[in-house]
């Protein structure tokens, strides 16, 4: 049994490259875009206070992956581990629950491909559309939380997908 963090920039391939691990090792994805999408529709509706949408979001990531991992089912949580607490919560679970730990960054340090990939998926209402700012996109992909008890996998996701995913797949099973 494993646990998978993802981590990456909106756009930079997190949700393919974890559907495709899902479909190869049988792991159930948690997906926060998901999530947090159907806590801003309920926003919309007037119901939820839109500050507290990404916090009850990940409460609710959380204790799914919970859950799951507690049914010795192989979770890949698909998110882009902005935060300190999302390594020591994922690595706590695994610890709990006797999962491999594993984190996979998708690296993509390409704003017009980011943009152009985000233009060409259908969007959730979580997910963001453009990149404007670069600076903070620099920022933000040279600042990713990773745990350091662990071996981490940086994959440069500008490659296609099947020039990477067996070197992820083998660290996922090493």
């Amino acid at each position: 049994m494993f646990f998978v963090q993802m981590s990456g920039f909106s756009g930079s391939g997190k949700s393919t490259l974890a559907k495709q691990i899902s479909k190869r090792t049988g792991a159930i994805v948690i997906d926060h875009d998901i999530v947090k999408s159907a806590l801003l529709l309920s926003i919309n509706e007037g119901v939820l206070d839109r500050k507290l949408s990404g916090k009850i979001s990940y409460n609710i990531d959380w204790s799914i992956i919970e859950f799951q991992l507690s049914q010795g089912i192989s979770v890949i949580f698909d998110s882009p581990c902005l935060y300190d607490e999302m390594i020591e919560k994922g690595t706590m679970l695994a610890k709990k629950y006797n999962a491999k730990y594993k984190y996979v960054e998708c690296y993509l340090d390409d704003i017009d491909v980011i943009n152009s990939r985000l233009k060409d998926r259908e969007n959730l209402i979580s997910q963001i559309k453009e990149v404007k700012d670069e600076k903070a996109f620099k920022y933000t992909i040279e600042n990713a939380k990773k745990p350091s008890d662990y071996e981490c996998l940086v994959v440069d996701t500008g490659e296609q997908l099947d020039t990477y995913i067996n070197e992820v797949l083998d660290y996922i099973n090493a």
